[in-house]
């Protein structure tokens, strides 16, 4: 058997910090569905589908039946001086599946590198000053991808590197946070005078806002239901363009193909990553045509961009939620979890908020309801703890738990996974894990 802890010391001797975080000690070798075996052959159930990543989980039959055909076929053909059939019949479906005007398409790798896509284009075409971001956004790590995050992390390493154009930011609407967490309607109007308060400021010179339909990384904040259409108005009254992260809620993850789809709202440009590939690296930025035809051929591409055996990856993700009907699976197992979360948080004073759409939900630990401070240790200690009940759960902005599920997980195991999450955050509450949790447990 190999022993776990000499891999993750292998792993801090080669591998550089800039590149990971530690998390719980799990070295996986082998997973299907919500299931993931690490090296000592154990099991885990996995409520973070690897990162928001394995939507349609781990090994789905489709994906791999759909790689093995495809890497036999033609495992790579050039995208860009090219063409393979693969690649068209993705770009194809993508628009047919996305809320924007007109649309063309742009493939990458990265979540990452769609937004910085999706600025770049937009720089192109407007040919004006200022981004409008969030305070607490993540978008990526390209230099104007970190420009306009606005999350700790990004200003760390703005510090260091500088910045690419002028960026203003702005309240992401988080009505729990709020003056008005028990006024929705008040709420909204204090997060859309934000925004008129900042057009006032650039909006002239602004090219576009930004904008996670639900903020990720910051710690799975879902907006007011009339937010987005009330800064759509304003957006259209000053000419300023609209990017779309959908990166990490993107894909079905919500119960709809893209989140911004729960406000009525159609983008100028969509970022699309992570859970489109199956597990394999592939990104694609899908935008109004004249926007998409502002630069000229390859200013903006990569090598292995529109690779036949990812894209036919990508296409059996989108046949998969289609044929399964995992949109309206997604709604109703995201109602049916955040009513027991909700439960939990009646018996749990460690919990001080819940909410989410679809399969991307946030529980918030606080040390206090009163002052909602957060709880950055009992989080650590939460997830450790999970862990070695047999669980994976991760956590966004230091004590917010990252709940996302695979759109195709058993109805029994994700009852289990609540199980096991909810005696984790007793046992934390009842003062039952030691801080040896917080030597392995770093997060962000």
């Amino acid at each position: 058997m190999t022993d776990r802890w000499e891999i993750i010391r292998r792993y801090s001797r080669v591998f550089s910090r800039v590149s990971r975080v530690n998390y719980v000690p799990v070295v996986a070798v082998e997973a299907r569905n919500a299931i993931v075996k690490d090296v000592s052959g154990r099991e885990y159930i996995d409520l973070s589908s690897s990162a928001a990543v394995m939507s349609v989980g781990y090994c789905n039959e489709r994906v791999v039946k759909a790689v093995e055909d495809q890497v036999r076929k033609l495992n790579h053909f050039t995208f860009l001086y090219g063409f393979n059939i693969e690649a068209l019949e993705l770009a194809e479906k993508l628009i047919e599946i996305s809320p924007v005007d007109n649309p063309k398409v742009s493939l990458g790798l990265s979540g990452n590198d769609a937004n910085e896509g999706a600025l770049i284009l937009a720089k192109a075409y407007s040919s004006r000053k200022y981004f409008i971001s969030y305070h607490n956004s993540f978008h990526g790590v390209g230099v104007g991808a970190t420009s306009v995050s606005g999350i700790g992390l990004a200003s760390e390493v703005r510090k260091k590197i500088g910045k690419w154009g002028e960026v203003a930011y702005i309240p992401y609407p988080n009505c729990y946070r709020s003056p008005y967490p028990d006024n929705p309607a008040k709420c909204t109007s204090y997060y859309v005078e934000k925004v008129k308060e900042i057009l006032e400021e650039v909006g002239d010179e602004a090219v576009a806002l930004v904008a996670e339909p639900i903020q990720g990384d910051g710690g799975i904040i879902v907006p007011p239901d009339s937010y987005f259409s009330e800064v759509r108005k304003l957006l259209d009254k000053y000419g300023v363009l609209f990017i779309d992260d959908e990166v990490q809620a993107g894909i079905g993850r919500t119960g709809k193909w893209f989140a911004i789809e729960h406000y009525g709202v159609r983008p100028d440009l969509i970022a699309v990553g992570k859970g489109l590939g199956g597990g394999l690296p592939i990104s694609a930025v899908v935008g109004r045509e004249e926007i998409m035809d502002s630069l000229p051929s390859l200013a903006y591409t990569f090598t292995l961009a529109g690779n036949p055996v990812v894209c036919r990856a990508a296409l059996a993700v989108i046949e998969e939620i289609e044929e399964r009907g995992l949109l309206e699976r997604a709604r109703v197992l995201g109602e049916r979890m955040l009513a027991r979360l909700c439960k939990m948080m009646e018996e749990h004073e460690l919990i001080g908020d819940v909410r989410g759409k679809g399969l991307m939900i946030g529980v918030e630990l606080v040390k206090s309801r009163e002052t909602k401070e957060r709880a950055i240790e009992e989080t650590k200690k939460v997830v450790w703890r999970a862990y070695e009940l047999g669980l994976i759960v991760l956590f966004l902005s230091g004590n917010v738990l990252r709940i996302q599920p695979p759109l195709t997980i058993e109805e029994d195991v994700l009852d289990e996974g609540l199980d096991i999450l909810e005696q984790a955050i007793r046992d934390v509450e009842e003062g039952k894990v030691g801080n040896e949790a917080l030597e392995f447990v770093e997060g962000w």
